[in-house]
């Protein structure tokens, strides 16, 4: 480059790096991630003594929530595709946990229902996950747990419907 060339414009543009701090546009998004990360670590460590994995747990709450559910709407209430889904309903039938029974009006269909064993394992998880889930609190100061939650909830369901 010669002393008359036009320098480029120094960028002013912040790249994404996970450290805390970071200003790019990508930093909530990456820090969202690193959070689920711990905590996903943190619940699976809750899980491992009842032989099911966090994939399986979440099927096991959206059944208990709504009640036997198709595999369709399995998946999207979980982020899970088509063949995950089948993988995830398959384990959790050989565990005991889960069962497929036929919808009434449309045999192709088939729709998952927690069993009796399922639900046990379901309170089993929540009472040996409370010590766990409160390690992911520790350091923040009173009512902080409380702002959390509410400021997460907001952003992941937004009033408006929005995403």
């Amino acid at each position: 480059m010669t002393a008359d060339s036009p320098r480029p414009a120094a960028t002013t543009t912040s790249r994404a790096t996970d450290r805390p701090g970071d200003a790019s546009p990508f930093a909530l998004g990456l820090l969202l991630r690193q959070a689920h990360w711990r905590a996903a670590a943190v619940m699976s460590e809750a899980l491992r003594p009842l032989g099911i994995e966090l994939r399986h747990f979440a099927v096991l709450i959206v059944l208990v929530d709504r009640g036997p559910t198709v595999q369709r709407d399995l998946a999207a209430a979980t982020g899970t595709d088509k063949a995950g889904i089948m993988r995830v309903v398959d384990d959790l039938e050989r565990k005991g946990l889960a069962v497929r029974k036929s919808v009434p009006g449309d045999r192709r269909v088939r729709a998952v229902e927690i069993t009796p064993q399922g639900v046990e394992l379901f309170d089993a998880a929540h009472a040996g996950a409370g010590p766990l889930a409160e390690s992911l609190v520790t350091d923040l100061a009173p009512g902080e747990r409380e702002l959390l939650t509410d400021l997460l909830t907001r952003f992941a369901y937004p009033v408006d419907g929005e995403a």
